[in-house]
């Protein structure tokens, strides 16, 4: 690989590495505190998007978000957006206005700097390797929306290898938008992928710019039984391949 191109990639990355584990450091206090009681949850929502709007600017990434959806939406809701990057995560919580419960993979809680953050209650983590964790984590889940929170889940479960190529869909963010009768809100990733793109230092797009979002219209799911299933989880996937396509990516 020419040196000229993948030099200035490793290099932001090691930069985004450095002033994401700073600045995680600086603010670990106050998420730490806002963390003790369920109560004060709303607080730390807050607290990640002062610290991840810190991260744009410190990263050079500027977030154009179009929201289709005029009217108020109806909550709680399912969150449903595409895994295009791991600019996803910390992203979808400037996307998101309303409070929302975070379902992600169980192997987080192991990541040293996450731990704290994400076995405090404020989210749900799914053991996908067993049944009866998957099960557990969908009760949970279930119990959430009961409560009135939203809850977001990446339909694809993990960030593709040819990403921003849609993986085909897992079956729970529908199961859990039908059980519940809530609507559920595509969010369409379009250009994270080119900001940070991989895991692997020398591999990959990275480096500062523009990236955009759509907040898709809501699905309402009020009627809709377990038949239904197939269906809106085709609508969903056709609406963020077609926007994703329209943009130079998607699943021909």
């Amino acid at each position: 690989m020419d040196i000229l191109l993948w030099l200035p990639r490793a290099v932001y990355k090691i930069y985004a590495i450095l002033i994401f584990v700073v600045s995680f450091l600086l603010i670990f206090p106050f998420y730490y505190l806002s963390l003790l009681k369920k109560k004060w949850h709303p607080i730390t929502i807050q607290i990640v998007r002062f610290h991840v709007l810190l991260l744009q600017i410190a990263g050079g990434i500027i977030m154009l978000v179009t929201r289709v959806e005029k009217k108020p939406l109806r909550k709680p809701y399912v969150i449903c957006p595409n895994h295009s990057s791991y600019l996803d995560i910390p992203l979808v919580f400037r996307v998101v206005e309303d409070f929302f419960i975070f379902m992600g993979k169980k192997e987080i809680e192991n990541y040293p700097l996450f731990h704290n953050f994400f076995t405090r209650g404020m989210n749900i983590l799914v053991d996908r390797s067993s049944k009866m964790g998957s099960h557990k984590a969908f009760m949970q889940a279930c119990e959430e929306i009961e409560k009135g929170n939203s809850v977001l889940i990446f339909p694809e479960a993990t960030i593709p290898n040819n990403a921003p190529v849609l993986n085909p869909f897992k079956n729970g963010a529908f199961k859990l938008a039908i059980e519940k009768q809530v609507p559920i809100v595509p969010i369409t990733f379009i250009g994270n992928w080119k900001i940070l793109q991989g895991s692997i230092l020398f591999k990959g797009k990275a480096g500062p710019g523009i990236t955009r979002v759509i907040v898709h219209e809501s699905i309402e799911t009020k009627g809709m039984t377990e038949n239904d299933l197939p269906e809106l989880k085709k609508r969903v996937f056709d609406l963020m391949n077609k926007t994703l396509l329209e943009n130079g990516a998607g699943r021909q």
